[in-house]
């Protein structure tokens, strides 16, 4: 009995409270009310590419706009070659054909939201990876106009994830925040997780368990992540998103 109470209190600290806490607060944010009237422009986060010598690879992600940035996250690929004048940006939208190439800056703001760094590789380990990521989005599934879903995916998290996936040394785990990461159209899912430093199980991205050491341990519900990371101490919140180091 003890522990039937105690179920639906954790889902409420660990779900409901994060998550309309962030509500809340993101609710006193100004923002564009129209993408026409969103800031897409570069964040300078980047150097230019002509003044960057060596390969890069960079992960980014930001808030997505209006109320859907309660939630969620919007993920994108970098890649640069070494010498390159440009860089390369991969992402996919909902609308048109999913995957896109330099749709936006590469490290432009998404609907005004500032990106976050994911995770970057430089030098050497970045060129003999660049091929790699290549090839995984030519290999990611979803790519005929309609196959995006924003919930439960696959979306632009979901490719992302698929990248990451293909390509483990990227040895990064997207936001908690990032919805549609965890999509599974085959159902039940029991392996490992995307980066082999650990196990997961899922049922189409709705439920699922992950434990890992690049992931840390995470639970979804719907698609909320709540958690904690023991390789860079963090808390994992629906909402909030990571909080820690």
């Amino acid at each position: 009995m003890r522990a039937a109470r105690l179920v639906p209190l954790l889902f409420l600290l660990l779900f409901i409270v994060p998550l309309l806490t962030h509500a809340a607060w993101w609710s006193t944010r100004g923002m564009a009310d129209d993408w026409r009237r969103a800031d897409w422009s570069s964040a300078k986060l980047l150097p230019a590419a002509s003044i960057e010598p060596e390969a890069t690879v960079h992960v980014f992600a930001a808030r997505v706009g209006r109320w859907r940035g309660v939630f969620a996250h919007h993920s994108w690929v970098v890649v640069k070659e070494a010498g390159a004048s440009a860089y390369t940006r991969f992402d996919v939208v909902g609308w048109g054909t999913p995957v896109r190439v330099n749709h936006r800056e590469a490290d432009g703001r998404w609907y005004g939201n500032l990106p976050e760094l994911v995770t970057e590789i430089r030098g050497e380990a970045a060129a003999a990876l660049i091929p790699r990521i290549r090839a995984a989005v030519q290999s990611y599934a979803y790519v005929t106009p309609g196959s995006y879903q924003a919930w439960p995916g696959p979306n632009s998290n979901s490719f992302v994830q698929h990248v990451m996936a293909e390509v483990p040394e990227l040895a990064r785990a997207l936001p908690p925040t990032a919805i549609g990461k965890d999509f599974r159209e085959d159902g039940l899912f029991a392996g490992l997780t995307p980066s082999r430093t650990g196990v997961q199980a899922s049922l189409y991205g709705l439920a699922g368990v992950t434990i890992g050491w690049v992931e840390g341990v995470e639970v979804n519900l719907l698609g909320l992540v709540a958690g904690f990371d023991l390789r860079s101490p963090a808390l994992k919140l629906p909402g909030w998103g990571r909080i820690g180091v």
